[in-house]
C-alpha cells in the first residue's frame, strides 16, 4: 500500500507491512469509502484489532532490527559477563554498562541492586533493574492531544544541529498524516535556511502544510502565525522546529522561552509537548545537552535518532533516569517511516534476546 495519501481519504493507519495487492477485478466506485479495499486486502476476517496487531508487529520488527548494533556490541559483551551455571564477573557486567553508555554512577547502582536479589539468576537481575530505570508512561505509545480543547496539539522539537532534527520533524509528520491527521509545521529554526528549506521539502513529501519566514525572522512570529493558520484550518497538529545552536548559548534558551510565552498568548493555558532529539552515537555528551534543555524549558520526550548507528544501547537507560523523561520514538533507519515508537519492554527484550 502505498504510503501517504492525501485528504480525508486517507484511512487509518492499519494496514499490514506487506507488498501492494494486484488489484481487484472489480473496480471501486469513484468516491467510495476506502474501507473495503483495505478489508479486501486483509480478507474476509479484516478488523481494526488485527490490522493493528500487525503494524505493532511490524514496529517491533523495526526496534529489533535498528538494534542490531547495540545487540551485538554492548548487550553481547553483557550476556557473556553473566557466565554458566549462574555464576557471574559483576566487575565485568559493571564496566560493560559503563562502556555501554549506562553512565558509571548508575551502573554501580544498578550492579549493587542486582547482586543483592539474590533470589533470581544475576542475568535475570540485571535485566530487571535495567527495565526499571525506564520512566513510567502514562500510555503505551504517544499520541498527540489537542493543547486547548478544540485546538491543534503542539509538539515544539528542539536540540543542537546535528543531531537529525529537522529530519524527525519530516517523519513524525509523515506518521502523523499517515494516521489521518492534519499537520502543520513551523519553520521557526530560522537562523539556518537549509533547515527552512529542508522543512518545505518534507511538508511536500507528507503533504503537510508549512509556515515560514524569511530567514533571520523572529522565530516566536513563525510559531504564532503557524498556531493561527492551524486554528483556521482545523488542524489537528503543529510541529515546529527551533534553532539548534549549541546548548551552552543562554540566548537559544531565551529564544525557546519566548516562543513558549507565544503560545500561552496565542492559546492561554496551552499543553505543549517538548521533544528534545538526541543523536544515540553521542552518549553521555547528549544526555548534557539534555538536561540543559530540560532545565530551560522543561521536556516532556526524547527522539533518540541514529539508534541504529551505534553498539551502545544503554544510553536510554541513562536518559529515562536522570531525566525522568521518556523515550518516545527512535530512529532505526533513513526512510520516513523508520521513526518507531519506543517499547520499552520490547527494547528491553531486544537487547537480552
Amino acid at each position: 500500500m502505498p504510503l501517504f495519501r492525501r485528504g480525508p481519504s486517507r484511512p487509518p493507519n492499519d494496514q499490514p507491512p506487506q507488498p501492494e495487492a494486484p488489484a481487484p477485478e472489480t473496480a471501486p466506485t469513484p468516491g467510495a469509502s476506502p474501507e473495503p479495499e483495505v478489508r479486501w486486502a486483509w480478507g474476509a476476517d479484516w478488523s481494526p484489532d488485527k490490522a493493528d496487531a500487525a503494524r505493532r508487529e511490524h514496529e517491533r520488527a523495526q526496534l529489533e532490527h535498528g538494534l542490531e548494533k547495540s545487540r551485538t556490541g554492548f548487550a553481547a559483551r553483557l550476556r557473556s559477563a553473566f557466565g554458566a551455571g549462574g555464576d557471574a564477573d559483576w566487575d565485568e557486567i559493571e564496566e560493560t554498562l559503563i562502556t555501554g553508555d549506562v553512565g558509571a554512577t548508575l551502573a554501580m547502582d544498578l550492579v549493587e541492586r542486582a547482586r543483592r536479589r539474590r533470589e533470581v539468576e544475576p542475568a535475570e537481575a540485571v535485566r530487571d533493574e535495567l527495565a526499571l530505570l525506564l520512566a513510567p508512561r502514562d500510555a503505551e505509545h504517544w499520541e498527540p492531544v489537542p493543547a486547548v480543547e478544540g485546538g491543534p496539539a503542539i509538539v515544539l522539537v528542539v536540540g543542537v544541529n546535528g543531531t537529525g532534527k529537522t529530519t524527525t520533524i519530516g517523519k513524525l509528520a509523515a506518521r502523523e498524516r499517515a494516521n489521518g491527521r492534519r499537520v502543520v509545521l513551523a519553520a521557526a529554526d530560522t537562523f539556518r535556511a537549509a533547515a527552512i528549506d529542508q522543512l518545505r521539502i518534507w511538508a511536500q513529501r507528507t503533504d503537510s502544510e508549512i509556515v515560514a519566514h524569511a530567514p533571520n525572522a523572529d522565530p516566536a512570529a513563525v510559531v504564532f502565525d503557524a498556531l493561527d493558520a492551524a486554528v483556521a484550518r482545523h488542524a489537528d497538529l503543529v510541529i515546529a522546529d527551533t534553532a539548534g545552536r549549541l546548548h551552552t548559548k543562554s540566548n537559544l534558551m531565551d529564544e525557546l522561552a519566548k516562543v513558549r510565552r507565544v503560545i500561552d498568548k496565542r492559546l492561554p493555558g496551552a499543553w505543549v509537548e517538548t521533544f528534545f532529539v538526541l543523536d544515540a552515537t553521542t552518549g553521555q555528551n547528549g544526555l548534557a545537552q539534555a538536561k540543559a534543555f530540560h532545565g530551560a524549558v522543561g521536556l516532556t520526550g526524547v527522539v533518540l535518532t541514529k539508534l541504529d548507528s551505534t553498539a551502545k544501547g544503554g544510553i536510554v537507560f541513562a536518559i529515562e533516569k536522570e531525566l525522568g523523561v521518556p523515550v518516545r520514538f527512535v530512529g532505526v533507519g533513513e526512510q520516513a517511516d523508520d521513526l518507531v515508537p519506543f517499547d520499552p519492554q520490547a527494547f528491553v527484550a531486544a537487547l537480552f534476546e
